[in-house]
């Protein structure tokens, strides 16, 4: 009886592996090669060829080099109506958890040269406020949240070669946009008071200084 009930265990134990190992294969394909080729190219379409952002008539963000929980949590944020961007409403409620994983990494991994184009005489204020904070108006380093090179962490973002006016229009209008559902904050609460004690100029130098790191 004892070595039918190790037997028994044994068996179980081996058809949770197979079971877990079927399911995480499942998992990854629930979408084919041409599926995930075809929407990145669209991504590519708005974000650059690279992924290394676009200057149009509205400038449309670096995705090359972004961290990938990042880029997670924001198409959460779209697809939940936390962050309001009716076009990425309509390209994020549709991408399962597994394309959104590999979309994620797939731009993760993109080592795109940025645009740059921000004022060069801004950058020293801008890498003053980066490196320090504003002490006087309760703003901390940004480099305390995104790291010393700006690349980010986690669900923090990577700033380093952002279009300066995406950076500028975005945490100018930071509450039009952002946190649209205050009972499910989320990461990004944080940048709120941030955002709204930081005066036009300073914006503008921190946008400039990042546009110029790689």
């Amino acid at each position: 009886m004892k070595v039918r009930s190790l037997c028994w265990a044994a068996t179980t134990a081996i058809l949770a592996i197979v079971v877990s190992a079927s399911s995480r294969a499942e998992e990854k394909a629930d979408f084919s090669q041409h599926a995930f080729d075809a929407k990145v190219t669209y991504c590519k379409t708005c974000h650059g060829v690279s992924g290394q952002g676009f200057r149009g008539t509205v400038p449309i963000p670096r995705l090359a080099g972004q961290q990938p929980q990042y880029i997670k949590n924001q198409l959460g944020a779209f697809i939940e109506r936390r962050r309001d961007n009716k076009y990425m409403y309509n390209v994020a409620h549709v991408l399962s958890p597994t394309m959104q994983d590999a979309l994620a990494k797939y731009f993760y991994g993109l080592k795109a040269a940025p645009i740059g184009g921000a004022p060069k005489e801004e950058v020293t204020a801008g890498k003053k406020i980066f490196e320090e904070g504003v002490p006087n108006k309760d703003v901390p380093p940004c480099a305390s949240c995104h790291g010393p090179e700006a690349k980010g962490e986690g669900e923090f973002p990577r700033l380093a070669g952002q279009l300066q006016d995406y950076i500028f229009n975005k945490l100018l209008n930071w509450t039009k946009e952002r946190g649209q559902d205050p009972q499910h904050p989320d990461t990004s609460a944080i940048m709120q008071p941030i955002a709204h004690n930081l005066a036009k100029e300073q914006i503008q130098a921190v946008a400039a200084y990042v546009n110029h790191l790689e």
